[in-house]
């Protein structure tokens, strides 16, 4: 369950914000984290912008090809070098599966279903550095971590908007600033955006974090074509086109009336299957976006050696990056787990489901021992490491 006295909101409830905001407009919320602490500085940003797997870009306002320019990571020591005190900036994407600390943020955001939650990024910019004004496809709280950052908001804008032709951003060819919402954020301040808002957000110092908490949003394209697959796979060879209430043609060539009326009625029978859209859609939302993060243990786990660990005080939790989501089915659940469904009990799925690290209490749940072995052995859950922080209410503010 959300605890509703962590919610960043200024105190706003969460149904307020939901109702008026939400989706709607946006919204400033100075000292949404009082106090805040950047749990990174950007050194350790431009560490992990050199890692491989990490996603990572560098934007330059003036590249060494051309105005714009963009870079894709690892980077190494020579090309932060080779950057100016101003005018670039450095994104780090899902910071949230590399720093522990990072990842403590999103529970501040779970008056939001988790399955709707996709990761934070992180920016850095000096002085002047920026992305252009833009919009996104998805909400997003952009929490000023360090420094000061100058945000300036337009309207809505649609598909249509005009691009900046010739360059690698897609930076809007017409951004006006929209009167009162010219605002620069202290560290601790946050800023909520709904889909398709033009913003454009300017360093002011020169230690300028950024944290954005975006949210998963596929396109109607991509969930049409998803479920169309996805059914098509459980779909019997045997089911077809049929008309047994078909009448002597006319015209051998036409298509009439009633045929299109019959097709249509099949089609919108197939496909209007609650049962197994729910499979799909849970599939679909727990999808990991890193695939390689989920890494097996080298030693296959048994209960055996499960069921002792868990007894002798070990505790396992969700890896980062693994995404966990459920629904209930008739007298049982389905628990989905990075994109694979597994039927459990309603008691199980809740609790695996939940942030919290799993212990040894979690065997008095039916078949507990099984899924867990194949959760462990698929890399969606590990063992907590001795140095790990396993208190879920040390918060990363004074909140």
């Amino acid at each position: 369950m959300t605890d509703h006295t962590r919610l960043p909101l200024g105190g706003m409830s969460a149904e307020t914000f939901l109702r008026d905001y939400w989706q709607k407009k946006p919204l400033l919320i100075r000292g949404a984290f009082p106090d805040f602490q950047s749990p990174l500085d950007p050194d350790d940003l431009a560490g992990l912008a050199c890692e491989d797997n990490v996603e990572a870009r560098l934007v330059e306002l003036d590249g060494p090809d051309k105005p714009w320019q963009v870079s894709h990571g690892p980077f190494d020591d020579e090309t932060f070098a080779r950057l100016g005190r101003k005018d670039w900036s450095l994104l780090v994407q899902a910071v949230d599966h590399y720093v522990p600390e990072v990842a403590e943020l999103l529970e501040h955001f779970t008056f939001i279903p988790r399955w709707r939650l996709d990761d934070i990024m992180v920016s850095f910019a000096p002085p002047g550095g920026n992305v252009g004004a833009h919009v996104d496809n998805y909400d997003v709280f952009l929490l000023q971590a360090s420094g000061q950052r100058r945000w300036q908001l337009g309207g809505v804008m649609g598909e249509d908007a005009p691009i900046i032709d010739g360059i690698d951003l897609r930076i809007l060819a017409d951004f006006s600033v929209t009167e009162d919402q010219d605002w620069v954020l202290e560290p601790g301040d946050m800023l909520y955006l709904p889909p398709r808002v033009a913003h454009h957000g300017i360093s002011q110092s020169e230690d300028c974090m950024t944290f954005s908490v975006g949210f998963r949003a596929p396109s109607m394209d991509e969930m049409v074509t998803s479920w169309a697959d996805y059914l098509g796979e459980q779909l019997d060879e045997s089911s077809r086109y049929h008309d047994p209430d078909l009448e002597a043609a006319h015209d051998g060539a036409l298509i009439d009336e009633s045929a299109m009326a019959r097709v249509r009625r099949q089609m919108l029978a197939a496909l209007d299957n609650p049962e197994q859209m729910a499979q799909w859609f849970g599939r679909t939302m727990t999808q990991v976006k890193y695939p390689d993060q989920l890494m097996p243990p080298i030693t296959p786990a048994n209960e055996e050696t499960l069921r002792s660990a868990l007894l002798e005080g070990d505790l396992l939790e969700p890896a980062p990056g693994s995404r966990l989501a459920w629904h209930p089915c008739k007298d049982q659940a389905a628990l989905f787990v990075d994109g694979d469904g597994y039927t459990c009990s309603t008691a199980l799925a809740k609790r695996l489901s939940s942030a919290r690290a799993i212990d040894q209490e979690v065997l008095a749940l039916e078949d507990a021992a099984t899924l867990l072995v194949t959760l462990v052995n698929r890399g969606s859950l590990h063992w907590v490491e001795d140095d790990d922080d396993l208190d879920d209410d040390d918060d990363i503010a004074d909140d």
